[in-house]
């Protein structure tokens, strides 16, 4: 039987179902540049395949839209995250704790945070912390030791990750944001502030990244 032809262009996407197998979670979708076609492609075996499903960077139409293919879809508007979490088991052997230094930061923190949260681990919040005003962070050292993992979110100079990673015996994972004046440069000056930071074991993921800090949390927080 001949295939039946359609006008409308192939979405050229395919998903990788057996992800979750191989590393431990499914292929999460990265919404901004997918047109609906594209984004419902990719969401619709995923969502049948797995309980648990992120679409990162998922504006508030592309939300809709996959709310619309499931119901079940949520959506954490100031992460910009569209997720599943139907299985809500936690994988994670301790907490994860997410830091932001400012107000400002903390778009980038919760998407870190949501996408630590889907990933199956127990997440806790200490935003608005920054160096400005090192008593507020100085009052939370308890409660940060008593993560697993700490992911620690600043513009402008990018300070708070080395002094978090001077406090704590934890892993400190910094993500440098985009927040600052002109001579931050987008983030830049954070990240290399963070790259150069004098507290031994702080790793670093891109500007703006609460996605890949998230991930690698999980990874090192996971349960084997």
């Amino acid at each position: 039987m001949a295939r039946q032809q359609s006008d409308d262009p192939p979405s050229h996407c395919v998903p990788d179902l057996d992800r979750e197998r191989r590393i431990g979670f499914p292929e999460v979708i990265y919404c901004p540049g997918k047109s609906d076609e594209q984004l419902l492609a990719a969401a619709a075996p995923l969502f049948a395949a797995h309980p648990n499903v992120i679409a990162s960077r998922a504006g508030p139409e592309q939300a809709a839209a996959l709310q619309h293919l499931d119901p079940r879809v949520r959506y954490n508007a100031l992460g910009r995250t569209a997720y599943l979490h139907e299985d809500r088991r936690l994988r994670g052997r301790g907490m994860v704790a997410v830091v932001s230094a400012g107000t400002t930061d903390i778009p980038v923190a919760e998407e870190a945070a949501c996408t630590a949260e889907v990933m199956g681990n127990e997440v806790f919040r200490v935003f608005d912390v920054g160096v400005a005003g090192i008593h507020r962070v100085l009052r939370r050292r308890e409660d940060l030791e008593a993560a697993e993992v700490v992911i620690v979110c600043a513009g402008m100079e990018g300070a708070l990750p080395s002094v978090v990673g001077g406090l704590l015996s934890r892993p400190v994972i910094a993500v440098p944001t985009s927040v600052g004046y002109g001579a931050s440069f987008g983030g830049v000056a954070a990240l290399l502030g963070m790259l150069n930071s004098c507290a031994p074991g702080v790793t670093v993921v891109n500007i703006d990244n609460g996605f890949g800090a998230a991930y690698a949390a999980s990874r090192i927080n996971r349960v084997r």
